[in-house]
């Protein structure tokens, strides 16, 4: 090892002795805390976007982050220990195949949309595994009373026997209403022979 490499390794201990950095990789939605120095005042200014690149050299390390403002793409190149940088928040994981995404360059809407990275945790892959479900149901069952299956079995004969009396009142209904409508019609047409009829026999 080097003198220079040396002097990078000590500097970088400096660096990093009072901060701390989230994982993040290209494809990722980051919010930047900028300081900025407006005369002797100084203010905390936010740059969120994505990270479409990042350089590992060290010292001399480095990322760009890209965002669209009033449809126009700002990009930045941000080094990663540069004292201007008041911390880094991870918005979310993008799930992208590459390191760098310079063709987000010739994109706009929905095309430079990055999908989401799905991160499971291993409590949630217990709460959801489907096995351990059904086991639990099997278990709630068989623990259940032969008593209260029986009165559920009944509840359900009872209630599909009302759905079937229902149903025949209503197809009993609608005969009904045809067989009154055919005899409306049917009177009224011997009505109007016998009218015919009886024009033609009487002067």
């Amino acid at each position: 090892m080097n003198t220079l490499e040396k002097y990078e390794k000590s500097q970088l201990k400096n660096l990093t002795s009072n901060k701390s950095y989230p994982e993040f990789n290209a494809g990722d939605t980051i919010k930047v805390h900028l300081k900025i120095k407006e005369g002797e005042k100084e203010r905390v200014q936010v740059f969120e976007g994505v990270c479409i690149a990042k350089k590992k050299a060290g010292l001399n390390s480095a990322f760009t982050v890209r965002k669209i403002s009033y449809g126009e793409g700002i990009e930045r190149v941000i080094p990663l220990f540069s004292p201007q940088i008041s911390k880094i928040e991870l918005v979310k994981s993008g799930d992208v195949r590459r390191s760098k995404l310079y063709y987000l360059r010739e994109r706009s809407g929905k095309s430079a949309r990055i999908s989401e990275k799905n991160v499971f945790s291993k409590t949630d892959s217990k709460v959801s595994d489907p096995s351990e479900k059904s086991n639990k149901e099997d278990s709630s069952e068989k623990k259940e009373n032969p008593e209260s299956l029986s009165k559920k079995a009944e509840a359900k004969k009872h209630e599909e026997k009302r759905l079937l009396r229902i149903r025949l009142e209503k197809d009993l209904q609608a005969n009904m209403d045809n067989y009154a409508f055919t005899c409306m019609i049917s009177a009224f047409a011997w009505c109007i022979i016998m009218h015919n009829y009886a024009s033609l026999w009487l002067p």
